[in-house]
């Protein structure tokens, strides 16, 4: 059976931390302990101010965990999309930012000593099945304006497969993500820097100073950072403007040499994508709105069948993970101050399936910010902008959200929790109420209120990662009920239940 985790996990042991024990100021307290919110607190520590880091779990334990370690500057949502809604000079500062995080990440393995196996290599962008040539000319023209004068067309990428034609952008890059971040963490510290694991930030306070209320304890500091893949301390703003979605991956085996080390990535919607590391064989894909499916052990499926058909020296599926990401209306990270809010209060999300490079140029782009600096990149990815020439999609998402609200008035997904096998979950309709109902491997029911907390939308199990999503905003909870995604920055309520005989 493969293992249902990340292959990075199963690679790369995080530094230790521990929970924070007292109250503390510092100059800047980042919540988060992803690519943004470390980039973010090295850059700062790095220029002589004192910071903290809060993760509520062990340290790198959300989205940054689950990537592919793609490092591009490749718009997922293709260059030539984002001009007609942003225009020429848009698309120039997105490239050139895209390509300055791949550079500094290069620069910090340098500086800093990190064994993180990063590496320099080009990527290739292919058509999928049904799509046509226009796509990669139009790609082709856009880029070029972007200032990606070395991107070309080819006759196809260096797999044995015919790709057909394809774009070849060179100097990509690919990289141990965790590795990566232990090497941040440890830069962190010694440059004065701490950081807190296990360390829920219960709520957060802009002002003079800001706090961060994490149990019994509080972080004061001259500017708060939120950068937990999606803001936990706003109700709705920036929740309308992006969309949640879940991507698959596979990791297989494959004979040593059998497959080029290059990016690859096709365009399709959803679209896939390819890596090597060493002799496995990465593949993504399958996406879909988070909650708003429940197929994902089809998805693994999927996947696994389109990479057999393309690599036949495939060996079994050893690794299968999902991750979560965001998508803004209008295909850009939201990135600097917290809109409404506090001027001190900064936020980083909307990756867009660029989680890497995003929380890189955020890790740079908030430094400047808070120490008062210059940067060109400010406006682009202000999470102030309102994104009117994407008015049609925003409301096309906004309806969607909205929609699903009807759940309240549908009946459960079993008539009876005798219908829950084990290991799995599913909502049962009780009077009023909606309740997410467990039945773990041993037979024994755990029920939690079926009402997001954060704004009421009623989760769905999804087989694939035992988890329950919230259709509405992304927030997602594990089995048990435990907050593991944002905006929701609690647990699913616990209800009363009567008893329930323990399965045979």
């Amino acid at each position: 059976m493969p293992r249902h985790e990340s292959v990075w996990s199963a690679t790369a042991p995080m530094p230790e931390c521990g929970p924070l024990k007292e109250n503390t100021h510092v100059d800047v307290c980042v919540i988060g302990g992803g690519i943004a919110g470390l980039s973010t607190a090295y850059h700062l520590s790095k220029a002589g101010r004192s910071v903290a880091v809060l993760d509520d779990g062990p340290l790198a334990s959300g989205m940054t965990r689950m990537t592919t370690g793609h490092l591009t500057n490749m718009l997922d949502d293709r260059y030539f999309e984002l001009e007609k809604l942003h225009g020429a000079e848009a698309i120039r500062v997105a490239a050139d930012s895209h390509t300055a995080a791949i550079e500094r990440i290069g620069e910090i393995v340098r500086t800093e000593g990190i064994d993180c196996d990063f590496a320099r290599l080009d990527g290739y962008l292919f058509l999928a099945e049904g799509d046509k040539l226009q796509t990669l000319d139009r790609e082709l023209d856009a880029a070029h304006r972007a200032g990606l004068k070395d991107v070309e067309l080819v006759a196809r990428a260096p797999y044995a497969w015919d790709t057909g034609p394809c774009l070849r952008f060179p100097r990509q890059g690919q990289f141990h993500p965790l590795k990566y971040l232990a090497g941040l963490a440890d830069a962190i510290r010694r440059n004065g820097g701490r950081i807190f694991c296990h360390s829920h930030a219960d709520h957060v306070e802009g002002g003079v100073p800001g706090l961060v209320h994490v149990g019994k304890h509080v972080v004061t500091g001259d500017a708060m950072v939120v950068a937990t893949n999606v803001p936990i301390n706003n109700r709705i703003a920036l929740h309308t403007k992006q969309a949640p979605y879940m991507t698959y991956v596979i990791g297989a085996r494959v004979p040593q040499g059998s497959v080029p080390e290059v990016l690859a990535w096709d365009t399709g919607d959803p679209y896939h994508y390819i890596r090597l590391r060493d002799d496995l064989l990465i593949v993504g894909g399958e996406d879909h709105k988070s909650g708003q499916a429940h197929d994902s052990p089809q998805r693994y499926r999927n996947l696994e069948a389109w990479a057999r058909k393309r690599f036949p020296m495939m060996r079994q599926v050893e690794f299968m993970w999902g991750g979560q990401v965001m998508e803004p209306a209008d295909y850009l990270a939201f990135i600097g101050h917290n809109p409404m809010d506090h001027d001190n209060v900064f936020v980083a999300t909307g990756d867009s399936g660029m989680g890497l490079t995003h929380g890189t140029i955020a890790g740079m782009l908030l430094c400047d910010l808070i120490l008062g600096r210059k940067n060109p990149w400010e406006k682009l990815y202000s999470p102030s902008r309102v994104p009117l020439r994407a008015a049609a999609g925003l409301a096309r998402e906004d309806l969607n959200m909205a929609a699903q609200y009807s759940d309240w008035l549908t009946g459960g997904d079993v008539s009876s929790v005798d219908e829950i096998a084990r290991d799995s979950g599913a909502i049962v309709r009780r009077g009023l109420e909606k309740i997410a109902v467990y039945r773990d491997a041993s037979g024994a029911l755990h029920e939690r209120s079926a009402a997001c907390p954060h704004l009421g939308c009623i989760v769905q199990w999804n087989p694939g990662e035992t988890t329950w999503d919230c259709p509405c905003h992304g927030s997602r909870f594990d089995a048990y009920g435990k907050v593991i995604n944002g905006p929701a920055n609690r647990d699913l309520l616990s209800v009363q239940r009567p008893e329930h005989k323990r399965a045979a």
